[in-house]
């Protein structure tokens, strides 16, 4: 497969996934596994792409030295984040190391999936790495800012500060909705999410029947 993502001759129906941080996005992925999407977790695949005794975390430690390693010889990811947060250079260099080898992965999680599969690629900074277009319809969880940084807040114990820091390090909310095919608004109870998510598999996904042929 050239992307990750990329349908494969009508096999399966690919859905891209985002949402900014704190929008709830593993919540909207959970409804959308019950209701029988193959979930790939991009944030599950960059930490086992990166354990101790792989290529890439053997990379990481070249390009940055021993210091991103913990006294047992795992990643130091907090330390490794702290390091690129504000340096732009670093991070994509960190994106280089890392990138190919989770789309590696993606690319072998996606071509395991049974015919007729809807395959959820769970991608935090799907827009960020410009992956709108590598799939067959992408959905975007979206939240106020102002909700973000109070989950943020509450949920990781940031300062108000720290949390809007951690959200401008994105891209904007306007940037993400600009490229949805479906906007699920999770600013509200669970049940209205949910009925949200419903509403995109019986519109979305089942009218797709000729896809599973």
């Amino acid at each position: 497969m050239a992307a990750a993502g990329r349908a494969a001759a009508g096999r399966v129906l690919t859905l891209g996934l985002t949402g900014g941080i704190a929008s709830g996005k593993s919540a909207v992925a959970a409804m959308l596994v019950g209701h029988g999407a193959v979930h790939i977790d991009y944030d599950l695949l960059a930490r086992r792409v990166v354990e101790p005794g792989t290529a890439g975390l053997a990379a990481l430690v070249k390009e940055f030295g021993p210091s991103v390693l913990t006294p047992e010889g795992a990643l130091d990811r907090a330390g490794l984040g702290a390091l690129v947060f504000s340096d732009r250079a670093a991070r994509a260099r960190l994106d280089e190391i890392t990138h190919p080898l989770v789309n590696a992965a993606a690319d072998a999680a996606q071509d395991a999936a049974p015919d007729g599969s809807v395959v959820l690629h769970d991608i935090p900074l799907l827009v960020e790495a410009g992956r709108a277009g590598d799939f067959d319809h992408l959905v975007v969880v979206d939240v106020p800012v102002r909700v973000q940084v109070e989950r943020l807040m509450a949920r990781d114990g940031m300062s108000a500060a720290q949390a809007r820091a951690r959200v401008g390090a994105q891209t904007s909310r306007t940037e993400r909705l600009a490229v949805a095919g479906t906007v699920i608004d999770n600013s509200g109870p669970l049940a209205a999410t949910r009925a949200q998510v419903d509403r995109l598999w019986a519109e979305v996904v089942l009218p797709g029947e000729a896809w599973r042929r």
